[in-house]
């Protein structure tokens, strides 16, 4: 205890340099097109994932976390940028990140205050895979190829690491349902088609809504590429379920060589996991395959934080979650780095090891979105505790209210019913003043109804 005593009156660099260590390894993992309800943790009985369970009973699962915008590209440039995906010009895929940010990326600001970084897999930042051998602050370990990724990311976790390491495996399935839709090759997976009674049947909202906007069938009619799925029978939905879980069920795997190694180790003790999207799918809820609508099965994704010691071990949490805008200032928040002033997102640091269902977190969370594949209808989402409301802005039944205690199915428009007008004026004024501070899609406010 003295030479301790003695060895912290030296100065305050050997005091932060204790400090730097006692800072958490973050590792990140990430699929592509996972709807939240598509883990056996989540009640889902048609799939079945161990390892993503595994992190589940490890950390903690928030069930209303969202997107901040349901297509690959602009999801990935919030979470990298901090950065609403419009208000930086990103609302569309193949966009590359603006100059003034391309220094200040999440990987550039894990590095700089002191993290080995380094990434594997799936970027489509713009590009599919990092640029370069160093891109952004992360070591390139491994490009978009879902075969060999968890095999680099377990390499990177066996070197030794001298300082605290941000690593971030980003796999691309489920994203394969994709081609499986369009009658292609599956680049990483290989589904077997069983008889019909095997697959799963169709969810309890599979039918279109009554009073649903009538715009997204008209932006669905204008890409058979992208919707191939307009003339698919009941039973051809079936098989796209059994599909589609089948593809989660393949990455769940890869993730779980991933998992060996953090076992090995006993990562456990002193690392942050956090697992997750870049959005859903449509999982034929409403008749809908692939992203871009705001349904809550193509928003909604999953969210599991394990904090150090698997503190918190197994709990579910409710409060709301923007895993674009919030996932950088809550990895710099673990890592004691700097937040440039201007990212709005909130940590989740405090709700996580807090572990309290009832602490306050953010009262309502904004999701938007941009048929730029289509015919380019510009939409709005705002998430609160008890309601979900939609804006698109155009089209009949433009406006959708949805409680979301009673109605996850997004069956009954509450937007239609008198009762409702105080709470629908309630968050048409958050999203107005949502719009105020994140500059939204090149569009005014004036789409929002009075």
């Amino acid at each position: 205890m003295k030479n301790l005593k003695s060895t912290l009156t030296m100065g305050a660099i050997l005091p932060a340099a204790l400090f730097a260590q006692e800072r958490p390894n973050i590792i990140y993992i990430m699929t592509d097109q996972q709807t939240a309800t598509a883990m056996s943790c989540a009640g889902n009985m048609y799939v079945n994932t161990p390892n993503m369970d595994k992190l589940a009973a490890h950390g903690i699962r928030f069930t209303n976390a969202y997107c901040s915008l349901p297509l690959s590209g602009p999801s990935r440039a919030s979470m990298f940028t901090g950065h609403t995906p419009a208000e930086i010009g990103m609302a569309e895929n193949e966009i590359p990140i603006p100059e003034s940010l391309r220094s200040r990326t999440l990987g550039t600001l894990m590095e700089q205050a002191g993290y080995e970084t380094a990434y594997a897999g799936k970027w489509h930042v713009n590009t599919n895979s990092l640029p370069e051998k160093h891109a952004f602050g992360f070591e390139n370990l491994h490009g978009h190829n879902d075969f060999g990724l968890a095999e680099a990311a377990v390499s990177f976790l066996q070197r030794k690491h001298n300082k605290p390491f941000f690593l971030v495996a980003s796999f691309d399935n489920p994203h394969n349902i994709c081609e499986y839709a369009r009658k292609q090759n599956t680049p990483f997976a290989t589904i077997k088609e069983p008889v019909l009674e095997d697959c799963p049947n169709l969810p309890a909202n599979f039918n279109i809504a009554p009073y649903d906007a009538d715009v997204l069938t008209y932006e669905r009619s204008l890409s058979y590429r992208l919707y191939p799925t307009r003339n698919y029978t009941p039973d051809d939905w079936r098989r796209y379920l059994n599909a589609y879980y089948r593809l989660v069920e393949t990455v769940d795997a890869e993730i779980g060589k991933i998992i060996v190694e953090i076992e090995r180790q006993n990562l456990w003790k002193n690392t942050v996991i956090i697992f997750t999207s870049d959005h859903g799918d449509g999982v034929a809820a409403h008749h809908w395959n692939q992203k871009t609508v705001l349904y809550e099965e193509v928003v909604n994704i999953p969210f599991i934080i394990c904090l150090p010691q698997s503190k918190h071990a197994g709990k579910v949490l409710p409060q709301l979650i923007n895993n674009g805008t919030d996932l950088m200032p809550s990895i710099c928040d673990w890592a004691n780095a700097e937040v440039p002033q201007d990212v709005q997102g909130v940590s989740v640091r405090s709700i996580a090891e807090s572990g309290n269902p009832q602490k306050e977190h953010q009262p309502y969370v904004v999701t938007e979105t941009f048929f730029a594949q289509t015919g380019g209808t510009c939409g709005w989402m705002v998430r609160t505790s008890n309601y979900k409301y939609v804006l698109y802005e155009t089209g009949k039944n433009r406006e959708m209210l949805y409680d979301m205690k009673t109605d996850r199915g997004e069956m009954r428009n509450l937007a239609i019913e008198r009762q409702y007008k105080e709470v629908i004026k309630q968050h048409r004024t958050l999203l107005l003043e949502w719009m105020k501070k994140h500059p939204t899609l090149g569009r005014s406010t004036h789409f929002i109804p009075k």
